[in-house]
């Protein structure tokens, strides 16, 4: 089976791509997003997270906010701001942060591997936010917000994607946060088929962000089939759109938490209990407790940094057969959160809350400072080798487990389901 093939992408104008380029729209707030696109008729904030141009008092998953987000992608189209190209492509995405750079393959993955397992999953999705997917997919009749996918690294194709890379780009920005984006359109029919063919060996692909945009596809799909009774299964609505890059190109940041309280111990106690897991140091600041590696925490606490680091004989009974049970965020589960602070799910409960590791741990500092939250957990970044490993044994990972970055830009190009 087929995993990914070319598409007709949705694309800006060469003149207006930095402008519409903008964060993915769920990891903003509607304050943080309105305040973004404020003075830039087109960002596509305005289709991706239409809230923006509504009331404020308007839920945001209200019909009218996903009518608006219609009537915004149908306005980008008709003025040129958005055009289709006439055949199917493939298309390849570079982005530099620093010294890391990663190079993509933009398709259209096929939603029939996805439902068959050939697409893997590394964590649940929330209803709320799946629902919230299938209601903005169905309203703009279009996939505007592309799953970051990943494969085991395949030395034949990153020599033909870095071939392809030579010719001359469609994009190729700087944004605000310093990251450079380059966009190319392979209209070479011959590297194309060379790209099919290459990615023929690739059996399995991995969700490493995006699974309420892939599982929203896939119900997506259902819908559109009930009402295509003559449907082929090679509509445009039988995939979903995706930017595929290799493992070996990752770039897998920490994702901390922070605690609102301690479950009425004081700092002492809370201290008291953690050593009975955990060796405490403290440490000079945020650079000492920054962990440096797997079993190793940073907290802070009471103005205070620690660095904790799991007791030998605790980390030698670490089952070896399972994946996630050794993972740090199921370490931080199973000796702090859950005997500790009685936090059983960190999907819910709602004295902890979630920070991604591109704030820096200054950013975990300030959070605390502020009076609204007690301690901060710094962890040691998950590795992509985790990742694959937890989803070829077909179980997740907890919550939160991954912070991937550089962040994919929405809108450099669409994928019309109608």
């Amino acid at each position: 089976m087929k995993l990914i093939k070319p598409f007709r992408g949705l694309k800006p104008t060469k003149a207006l791509a930095s402008q519409v380029a903008s964060p993915p729209y769920d990891v903003l707030s509607r304050a943080e997003a309105k305040e973004i696109a404020q003075g830039n008729p087109y960002s596509f904030l305005h289709i991706n997270k239409p809230d923006i141009d509504v009331s404020d008092e308007l839920d945001q998953f209200d019909p009218t906010v996903y009518q608006v987000g219609r009537d915004n992608l149908d306005e980008f189209m008709s003025s040129g701001v958005l055009i289709q190209d006439e055949n199917e492509q493939f298309y390849l995405y570079r982005q530099v942060m620093g010294d890391h750079e990663q190079l993509g393959l933009v398709a259209v993955a096929s939603i029939d591997a996805y439902d068959r397992g050939l697409i893997k999953i590394h964590e649940y999705t929330r209803p709320d936010k799946e629902g919230d997917r299938v209601n903005h997919m169905e309203a703009l009749g279009a996939q505007v917000g592309p799953v970051f996918l990943t494969y085991k690294a395949d030395p034949g194709i990153t020599e033909i994607l870095d071939k392809a890379k030579e010719c001359d780009s469609d994009y190729d920005f700087e944004d605000e946060t310093g990251v450079r984006h380059t966009f190319w359109t392979l209209s070479d029919k011959n590297l194309a088929s060379a790209i099919e063919e290459r990615f023929q060996s690739v059996d399995t692909l991995y969700i490493a962000d995006g699974h309420h945009r892939s599982a929203a596809a896939s119900r997506v799909r259902e819908n559109y089939r009930k009402k295509d009774k003559n449907g082929k299964g090679t509509e445009s609505y039988n995939f979903f759109l995706a930017v595929v890059f290799p493992s070996n190109q990752m770039k897998i940041l920490d994702y901390n938490r922070v605690l609102k309280d301690l479950n009425g111990l004081s700092v002492e106690e809370f201290l008291n209990a953690l050593s009975k897991y955990f060796l405490i140091e403290q440490v000079e600041g945020e650079g000492d407790a920054k962990p440096k590696k797997v079993n190793e925490f940073g907290l802070y606490l009471h103005r205070t940094w620690y660095r904790l680091t799991l007791r030998i004989e605790i980390a030698d009974k670490l089952p070896s057969n399972d994946p996630v049970k050794g993972l740090d965020v199921s370490i931080l589960q199973d000796y702090i959160l859950t005997p500790i602070l009685e936090i059983n799910d960190q999907r819910t409960d709602k004295r902890i809350d979630f920070v991604g590791g591109i704030k820096g741990l200054s950013g975990l500092k300030e959070r605390v400072n502020s009076g609204k939250w007690t301690a901060a957990v710094a962890l040691y970044p998950t590795s992509i080798d985790s990742l694959i490993a937890v989803a070829d044994a077909g179980q997740v990972m907890p919550p939160k487990s991954t912070w991937f970055e550089p962040k994919l830009k929405s809108g450099l190009v669409s994928h019309l389901l109608e």
